[in-house]
């Protein structure tokens, strides 16, 4: 890529998630690192001005404010012909996505978001893969916590099953708690209206194009469980969740079947084609569901009231326009136009368990009747998910694009297990308050 005026631009910095993440880069401007020049972009001067102020409220950096509007082809495509590297916080991603990955592609820049919409995410890759990869343009949506806990996470479980033990299959709880209320992004509840509105799209968008690699599971597939299940060893009643996470993971794992030393980096050393190589060779596929869970049974009811108002009132129109007018009334306040208030966000965090059954040996796997006998648990944790992990994630996502560009994919819209699975964004991700965790490993179930 030639020199660019910028090394990053994050488009959107006004929003809601859009000034955390202006929060969280400026904590890496000054600091020594690959991220050296760092602007702001959006519609409104004032309100990048006013984000700015919000992030740093007693020395803001004379960063440069830059109008650009999705409505508006040619001013995205001169943002993107003076940076590096695009972070795209303007959802939802359905409506305001594709003008800014189209000119990322054109201008040959690379493009990160936060997305969590699996209709956006595989429209993106089913046209603007091919060009991507030739501009050398790395596309990656759900760099947020849409889905990178679930994608690192599976991949940290996974390499717990030491061989010949294997996984067949691996249950994700993700568990929300706070000291206060609870509320929801915004955009995520955004996101899940419109999702439903765009379910015939996705379903017609997957028939138009070629089956994907399926991966080489050992075991049988496991059975349909509960509606409603008790988890007596985390303590939760859970219920399935609608979220891009296990999309997500399975397009990973489809790219794996295919590539299985994952991909090449664009100008990588022997050293590093070894270290990615060795990397994937410890990843091993598995059956991967994400449920949501709450230690009482009333919390369900809550996630199933909301999750049926919006499947039913989704589907059309006037259902949409209401339910988008009313998210705190719809969501049993659980979403609300506001948004949370700064003891909210400080006061939450997460827990995602990974819950695995597999074989002791992989030759068990073969016998006919012969069920799992092994569990291997671990758990990702870390702060509020919508405007603290989720600007964590991005920007140490950006700042290995900035620095390790050389060692990852040369272009193409990816998922970001593929792209960021061998580099230490794990580490990362510990060194800035997401844990990652073994808690048990049990043989001999039966």
């Amino acid at each position: 890529m030639a020199v660019r005026e910028f090394d990053l631009i994050i488009f959107g910095a006004s929003g809601f998630t859009g000034k955390y993440v202006v929060r969280e880069a400026l904590k890496f401007l000054s600091a020594p690192g690959p991220l050296r020049s760092l602007a702001l972009a959006g519609r409104s001067p004032s309100k990048l001005a006013a984000a700015l102020q919000w992030a740093a409220p007693s020395s803001p950096p004379p960063l440069p404010l830059i109008p650009a509007d999705v409505s508006d082809p040619d001013s995205l495509l001169a943002l993107c012909r003076r940076t590096r590297l695009v972070l795209n916080c303007v959802g939802p991603f359905r409506l305001y996505g594709e003008p800014v990955v189209a000119a990322c592609v054109e201008a040959g820049a690379d493009y990160l978001d936060i997305s969590g919409e699996p209709e956006f995410m595989e429209r993106m890759e089913a046209k603007y893969h091919k060009q991507a990869e030739k501009a050398g343009s790395l596309v990656v949506s759900a760099c947020g916590f849409d889905s990178v806990p679930a994608e690192m996470g599976l991949m940290f479980h996974s390499r717990q099953w030491v061989p010949p033990a294997v996984p067949n299959r691996v249950e994700a709880y993700l568990s929300l708690e706070s000291g206060r209320r609870i509320v929801g992004n915004l955009g995520t509840y955004e996101s899940a209206v419109l999702g439903v509105a765009n379910v015939r799209q996705l379903q017609e968008l997957r028939k138009s194009r070629p089956k994907r690699a399926r991966p080489m599971i050992p075991g049988p597939a496991p059975p349909k469980g509960p509606l409603v299940e008790h988890n007596k060893s985390l303590g939760l009643w859970a219920i399935k969740l609608p979220s891009a996470d296990a999309i997500v993971v399975r397009r990973t794992l489809a790219i794996l079947a295919e590539n299985p030393h994952g991909l090449p980096g664009a100008n990588e050393s022997d050293e590093h084609a070894e270290k990615r190589k060795s990397y994937w060779s410890t990843v091993r596929p598995a059956h991967f569901g994400v449920k949501i869970g709450t230690k009482s049974i009333l919390g369900i009811f809550r996630f199933m009231v909301t999750g049926l108002f919006i499947g039913l009132f989704g589907a059309f129109a006037v259902g949409r326009s209401l339910l988008l007018k009313f998210p705190e009334i719809f969501s049993l306040g659980w979403f609300r136009k506001t948004g949370p208030t700064e003891e909210e966000v400080r006061s939450a965090l997460f827990n995602m368990w990974f819950v695995g059954h597999g074989y002791n040996d992989i030759n068990l796997a073969s016998q006919s009747g012969k069920k799992p006998d092994t569990e291997v648990i671990t758990r990702v944790s870390g702060p509020e998910i919508g405007y603290l992990t989720t600007p964590i994630i991005l920007l140490q996502c950006a700042l290995i694009v900035l620095s390790e560009r050389d060692y990852l994919p040369k272009g193409g819209v990816l998922p970001p297990g593929i792209v960021f699975g061998p580099t230490d964004l794990q580490k990362r991700l510990q060194d800035n308050g997401i844990s990652f965790d073994v808690i048990s490993t049990r043989a001999s179930l039966h």
